[in-house]
């Protein structure tokens, strides 16, 4: 579980394929303080720590086919700046909102405002699985936590302000990057709840 508050970016060191898994090794800050069989969100994908080299503040993990065909880890190369999380604490505030690392789908950013002090990114997805976002709800975006501002069937837009600019991979996004996103618990359960309704 985690709440879409970004600690670092990683960098994509390595990239190697095994079948139809990928092993992964990034560069991070935090490196030294991970441990093997750990969980931690990439870009909003919860992945497990294989391996460690502390001394070169190196990680792998490891993502299996259905990872990969779900979510925008194919789009990753050698440079690539990725949002990572550890799992959250029990012991502190909850600053986010509810995470699982469970990636729906992914979106495709189709435009950026230079708002004059922070920046509004809009993001079109698929609505064929029925996800759906509402205004002033959360969205988790490559594993950030954010409010949506505008909504419509297969499309919302949110706000970013300097800092979170500064200190995630948003920084780095164009029209036409794929990203990952996750969609808001507990709007998925009354969605859910709303369908079995309806079909009685």
């Amino acid at each position: 579980m985690f709440t879409g508050i970004i600690e670092q970016i990683s960098v994509v060191e390595n990239i190697e394929q095994e079948g139809t898994n990928y092993h992964f090794t990034l560069c991070s800050p935090i490196a030294n303080e991970l441990k093997i069989d750990q969980s931690l969100a990439h870009d909003g994908c919860c992945l497990t720590v294989v391996a460690l080299d502390r001394e070169k503040n190196r990680y792998t993990v490891t993502a299996m086919k259905e990872t990969m065909d779900k979510t925008n880890l194919g789009t990753w190369k050698v440079g690539t700046e990725v949002n990572i999380e550890r799992s959250m604490r029990m012991d502190g505030r909850f600053d986010g909102h509810i995470v699982q690392g469970h990636v729906d789908q992914t979106a495709v950013c189709t435009k950026i405002i230079d708002e004059n002090g922070s920046w509004r990114y809009f993001f079109e997805y698929s609505h064929s699985e029925d996800n759906i976002t509402v205004p002033k709800g959360s969205i988790s975006v490559n594993g950030v936590s954010l409010t949506v501002v505008d909504s419509a069937k297969g499309m919302f837009s949110v706000s970013i302000i300097p800092y979170t600019y500064a200190h995630t991979n948003f920084h780095n996004f164009v029209v036409g990057t794929v990203v990952n996103i996750e969609f808001d618990v507990f709007g998925k359960y009354v969605q859910r709840l709303l369908e079995q309704y309806q079909a009685k």
